[in-house]
């Protein structure tokens, strides 16, 4: 099997149960997104990749979707969503079943080739050696936290961070939803100053530590547990001049009026963890809140956005758009 894609959320941490699915590839994806997108992202995450066989190729295979749950689903109401999306004929496939909570760190990570996006390179210990001279390496290892930068999302960020990079250095840098601090970790390496993070989940935060020891950046980034921007350490580092979210758009959009309250005039956001169908609805939140659109990255069927505060927010003019091959 080879994990050909990635799909955010936050992990579980005590995931034990998993409903699996095997689809084509169009479907696979449709179902991921919508379970990601509807269900509790503190509840619940997706993978979806190719299964191949004897007889036909890896671009004609058949797809398997899994999701995990920390708690018992509802079976009734998944195969609800799932016929809704790829009629009542699959929705009948669906299999649930028990799993150790392991079992998530090795579907969604087993396999995972290195990640290049622009001078960052995400990697396993087992892949130092594909790390050249002028990188800026990431070494995260299987974790019960998301974050490995194989999802669209995290790419886009990192791309993002790039192009912010090319013209300005930073100085007060905030990471809300660090999962495996991936981001915090990146900004921390390329500016060398410190960055602010927080995770609602107590695993993802000892992850992100123990990864940020792990990469040379443990003395920049110290992540605490809060929701959303809900602690004193993130406060108080305001007025921040840069700010990553990479979660959902739900909890976004929710964010805008408090992400917003801690950004410096002229700071820049960096959104992602959206659908292509979430991108108006969350720009319209912070526009709300005095940031305008500079540019937006899609990677995978994930929009990256970067938007700025205290600029007039000219909707179409000036803004950019990007396909995953355009270079930044």
């Amino acid at each position: 099997m080879l994990p050909a894609r990635m799909l955010e959320g936050l992990p579980p941490n005590n995931a034990a149960y998993r409903m699996r699915v095997r689809c084509d590839q169009a479907t696979a994806r449709a179902i991921a997104d919508l379970v990601v997108e509807t269900l509790d992202p503190a509840d619940t995450a997706a993978t979806a990749f190719e299964e191949a066989t004897n007889t036909r190729s890896w671009k004609d295979g058949l797809w398997i979707v899994e999701i995990y749950f920390g708690h018992a689903p509802d079976e009734a109401s998944l195969r609800g969503l799932i016929a809704a999306v790829a009629g009542e004929a699959l929705a009948a496939q669906v299999v649930f079943g028990r799993v150790r909570e392991c079992d998530w760190v090795a579907a969604s990570l087993a396999g995972l080739k290195p990640v290049r996006a622009g001078r960052f390179l995400v990697h396993g210990a087992h892949d130092r050696a594909e790390v050249n001279v002028n990188d800026i390496a990431i070494e995260i290892e299987a974790a019960l936290a998301f974050g490995t930068g194989h999802h669209g999302s995290t790419r886009g960020c990192l791309l993002m961070l790039q192009k912010i990079a090319r013209r300005r250095r930073p100085r007060a840098i905030l990471d809300v939803g660090t999962g495996t601090g991936i981001l915090a970790i990146a900004a921390a390496r390329l500016f060398k100053r410190k960055v602010a993070a927080g995770d609602i989940d107590a695993v993802s935060v000892a992850a992100a530590r123990a990864n940020a020891r792990l990469n040379r950046a443990g003395a920049y980034v110290r992540p605490v547990i809060a929701r959303g921007v809900a602690h004193r350490a993130l406060r108080a580092g305001a007025p921040y001049d840069l700010v990553f979210g990479n979660i959902l758009a739900r909890p976004l959009r929710a964010m805008a009026p408090s992400l917003a309250r801690l950004m410096a005039p002229g700071a820049e956001l960096v959104l992602s963890g959206l659908l292509a169908g979430d991108v108006a609805g969350v720009v319209a939140a912070y526009r709300a809140q005095g940031l305008a659109l500079q540019a937006r990255l899609d990677i995978d069927g994930w929009a990256t956005l970067l938007l700025r505060r205290g600029q007039r927010n000219s909707s179409a003019r000036g803004s950019t758009r990007r396909s995953a091959e355009t270079p930044l």
